[in-house]
């Protein structure tokens, strides 16, 4: 399974219009080849059946190699529905891989690995001298945190669990919107270096 996200970016309407054409010749030689097509979720151009952007789930044998073909810069050549005698001819439209499956990180303590340790500043004898600080490490994520605001070792080991798991959901959390903006992320230009591929009606 692969999720390729087709963008209009900011171009006129005719971009739009196009992205519909090149979501139905996507949709159809998926078809052919055995692969199945999901929209998964759309944006709607200005114009009746045109989209600004769309979200598509595809799925079967071969669907991450069917998808990269149509990643890059896409062309569709035809002249404009909208506007006659408008020279240009080329509309282009964008497809980049897209996950929207976030996977979220568990969280068991066990996972957690402390290692007392000593630290400076303020706090007398008893802090310089006793390991009571504690730097606790989640293997899975790798996320560390140091805590040495207790003068007890067992308290700064509760504190370090909770700070670590508060972090890991923050992370979870950030990546999850990291990816719903990036599918609706609008590209204003093409990709430099781009391939370009060119479609016709």
């Amino acid at each position: 399974m692969t999720e390729l996200l087709l963008s209009a970016g900011r171009g006129p309407a005719e971009c739009a219009w196009a992205l519909a054409r090149l979501l139905s010749r996507l949709e159809g030689e998926a078809a052919r080849r055995g692969l199945r097509t999901a929209r998964i979720e759309a944006v709607s151009g200005d114009r009746a059946g045109t989209y600004r952007s769309v979200l598509v789930r595809i799925t079967g044998a071969g669907a991450e190699g069917f998808a990269s073909g149509w990643t890059g810069t896409l062309c569709w050549q035809a002249p404009s529905p909208y506007r006659t005698g408008h020279g240009r001819k080329n509309w282009y439209v964008t497809a980049r891989p897209c996950r929207t499956d976030m996977v979220v990180t568990p969280f068991h303590e066990a996972d957690v690995e402390f290692v007392p340790c000593r630290t400076g500043g303020p706090g007398g004898q008893h802090r310089n001298k006793a390991s009571t600080a504690v730097r606790a490490t989640h293997r899975p994520s790798g996320r560390t945190v140091v805590v040495d605001t207790e003068r007890h070792l067992h308290l700064n080991r509760r504190i370090a669990v909770e700070l670590l798991r508060q972090r890991i959901a923050a992370d979870d959390e950030a990546a999850r919107r990291a990816g719903v903006d990036a599918r609706w992320r609008i590209h204003d230009d093409l990709v430099r270096g781009d391939p370009v591929r060119v479609e016709r009606p």
